[in-house]
């Protein structure tokens, strides 16, 4: 079961978002926060395996919500759900430890994909919101690809197999399957590359990948 907090300062948007969600018998709504703070104090009384985040909420707003929850609640996965998908938003929101992006206008069904995919370990980003985060990440940039793989050569050659499928958008479970690993072992091949490279969460190291070239193109 995944266990989800969902947070939005609109009670009419909490219950669409409870409903959509509960086409999925495995997931399930353990709390409701109307601002941010709210959010907080849920998440450390649940301890959900995500959060569902708005941004702009009262009191304190999701991306400084989400902040905050990277200190008390490392093991809960931030999912941001906006109406607005401005660069500044979404930066800030990957700088401050979310692992997805939803945009509320978007396809239902997103909610279902984006929760399933952080709680797996994974990383979710609007079809809209990931196509302008793959322009900046396929520019060319040799500067940057050159710091990139100054970064990854810390690595050993397993750990650059993992980063590559990070970079790629698979969960902790395909990533096992495909490298014919425990996924305990991928969990820990992960906490490495994320302490080696000095960035929060999956989404920081797949940046990384991108930049560095490791992720190959179907």
């Amino acid at each position: 079961m995944v266990r989800v907090v969902l947070a939005d300062d609109e009670a009419v948007v909490r219950a669409g978002v409870r409903m959509i969600l509960s086409a999925d018998p495995e997931i399930e709504v353990v709390a409701e926060a109307a601002d941010g703070r709210e959010l907080v104090e849920a998440v450390r009384a649940h301890r959900p395996d995500v959060a569902l985040v708005d941004i702009r909420m009262p009191r304190l707003d999701g991306l400084a919500a989400t902040a905050e929850l990277r200190a008390v609640a490392p093991a809960t996965a931030v999912l941001i759900m906006t109406t607005f998908s401005k660069d500044s938003y979404v930066s800030r929101a990957l700088a401050d430890g979310a692992t997805g992006f939803l945009l509320k206008t978007g396809d239902p069904r997103e909610f279902l994909l984006g929760v399933r995919a952080v709680a797996g370990g994974g990383a979710y980003l609007s079809p809209s919101v990931a196509a302008r985060v793959i322009r900046e990440l396929t520019g060319d940039d040799l500067s940057r690809t050159a710091q990139a793989r100054d970064r990854v050569a810390v690595l050993t050659n397993r750990e650059r197999e993992v980063l590559a499928l990070i970079g790629a958008g698979l969960s902790n479970a395909e990533i096992a399957r495909r490298l014919h690993l425990a996924e305990g072992s991928v969990k820990t091949y992960t906490s490495m590359i994320l302490g080696r490279l000095g960035v929060r969460n999956r989404v920081q190291a797949a940046v990384v990948a991108h930049d560095a070239r490791l992720v190959r193109r179907e």
